[in-house]
């Protein structure tokens, strides 16, 4: 048999274990949230190590994509995918044993390098391996898959704490990736095409790779060292001003990279095309929206309310299921209809999220998470419309070269979304929760200020959250106009 048909037959093979992997490296991304209070207590975390549990994960994820994805379009995208997996499930298996709350960072920092290795191959190959309706399908199961990773990760952390107790709980929350990845691994190797069509350039760009890496990281930085608390040092934003001259350097030497006749980091002429430009912004501003949005009903449950873990990580099931079986449904309709699908799935989410306020303000503590979950359930139908819809909109013109690098920015515009999202939810929720006193260090659960203050704190972030559903939708909506006069044109 040859190679092509080989790929051709094991095509949907392989694309379950490329999104198998997505869906693990997104768990990653929220299910430690309800563990950090267990870690604090069994091995003494800090705030500023705990937050770089947190967000040292985002922010070495984000820095890898764009150069990964370029490693994986010029070199082999199955052999990064590979070294990737590997990476994690040894950086998963040092989480989960690590002594002491220094070397958990460690593990989480290079947990994340790996998370940047692999993602970017894992839209590469999607990419690589469909075409046409089969792509908008693939693109729609991605969706799903990142649907449903972001909101079953709080359910799994939260049932490891209560099945297992606060230290054996976290560590299993990380622990649980290494028999993951030794069970995909085999299959990995077996199922990927090791051969690539439309091989880049290879030429690699070092001078551009390092000055993209380092204005993301600096652009991420001040995002992701901000915990809304009065430790919070203010000389934090000058990384801005880094990020901004490291940002003109970067286009600079782009520029005269291409002039050279060479091959760059980002071919800028994808932003030509109105569907990567919108569907790069669209991503960025739905991670600002709803990794933010799990964030702050967490905080609002667990510390405001007092529901346990296993609790509040149950609420955002009924999410999950809607945003996959949505994805799923309408990833046969991507190709045709995507921007009608992003559009009416981001009124939907914004739809859900006014719901969630109300619940917030009106719902009393016992009943919370019942609602919650009830009002989440109609938002993950947008959300699952988004995803999928977004994904497939934005790689319509992406060449197949190209393909990993493309993917991988529209990567980075998620994690900075998610960075700066959850940065800015969490200053407004817990600057309003600090004018509650404090017994042993904790807000009093006895005073009858305590529910109605995270209340305030809740409703106040998720406002937030609101806007930038109002910006979404305008931009969708710019979208959908141009989609439209597109076809006009191309039936005339």
């Amino acid at each position: 048999m040859s190679t092509t048909s080989t790929t051709q037959s094991n095509r949907w093979p392989a694309f379950i274990v490329t999104i198998a992997v997505a869906v693990t490296t997104i768990l990653d991304l929220v299910k430690v949230n309800v563990t950090i209070a267990p870690m604090e207590e069994t091995l003494g975390l800090t705030s500023s190590q705990a937050q770089l549990i947190v967000a040292g994960y985002v922010l070495a994820f984000g820095i890898l994509l764009v150069p990964s994805g370029r490693l994986g379009d010029i070199w082999n995208r199955k052999a990064m995918f590979i070294i990737g997996l590997v990476v994690f499930a040894s950086a998963s298996l040092y989480c989960a044993l690590a002594p002491d709350a220094t070397q958990l960072v460690i593990a989480r920092l290079i947990q994340g390098v790996a998370a940047g290795i692999l993602m970017p191959q894992v839209i590469g190959l999607i990419q690589n391996l469909f075409q046409g309706q089969e792509r908008g399908q693939a693109f729609g199961i991605f969706g799903a898959s990142i649907g449903i990773g972001t909101a079953f990760g709080p359910t799994i952390g939260g049932l490891f704490i209560g099945g297992l107790g606060a230290e054996l709980g976290w560590r299993w929350t990380f622990g649980m990736n290494v028999p993951l990845a030794l069970i995909i691994l085999p299959f990995a190797i077996w199922l990927i095409p090791g051969k690539q069509k439309h091989q880049a350039s290879k030429d690699l760009d070092l001078i551009g790779t390092l000055l993209m890496a380092g204005t993301v990281l600096f652009v991420m930085l001040p995002f992701v060292l901000t915990s809304g608390g009065e430790e919070d040092d203010p000389a934090r934003w000058w990384f801005l001003l880094v990020a901004a001259v490291l940002g003109v350097a970067f286009v600079w030497w782009e520029r005269r990279y291409v002039a050279a006749g060479k091959s760059p980091v980002i071919d800028f002429g994808l932003f030509r095309w109105p569907s990567y430009r919108n569907g790069v912004l669209i991503t960025t501003l739905m991670f600002g929206m709803m990794p933010p949005l799990f964030f702050v009903l967490t905080l609002y449950q667990q510390q405001g309310l007092g529901h346990a873990a296993v609790v509040v990580g149950m609420v955002t099931i009924p999410f999950a299921f809607t945003s996959a079986i949505s994805a799923a449904v309408s990833g046969r309709y991507t190709f045709q209809h995507a921007t009608t699908l992003v559009l009416s799935g981001l009124v939907v989410f914004w739809i859900a999220i006014l719901g969630i306020v109300l619940v917030v303000l009106f719902v009393g503590p016992a009943d919370t998470p019942m609602w919650l979950a009830i009002v989440l359930g109609f938002g993950g139908i947008g959300q699952g419309l988004v995803m999928s819809a977004n994904q497939m909109r934005a790689m319509k013109h992406v060449p197949l070269e190209s393909a990993g690098v493309g993917g991988s920015f529209m990567q980075v515009g998620q994690r900075l979304g998610n960075a700066m999202g959850i940065a800015i939810a969490t200053s407004i929720f817990f600057s309003i929760v600090a004018s509650l006193p404090l017994v042993g260090g904790v807000p009093d659960p006895t005073d009858p200020n305590t529910i109605a203050t995270y209340r305030d704190a809740a409703s106040a972030a998720i406002t937030f959250v609101i806007a930038l559903g109002v910006v979404a939708i305008a931009l969708a909506f710019m979208d959908w106009r141009i989609d439209q006069r597109e076809k006009r044109e191309g039936t005339a």
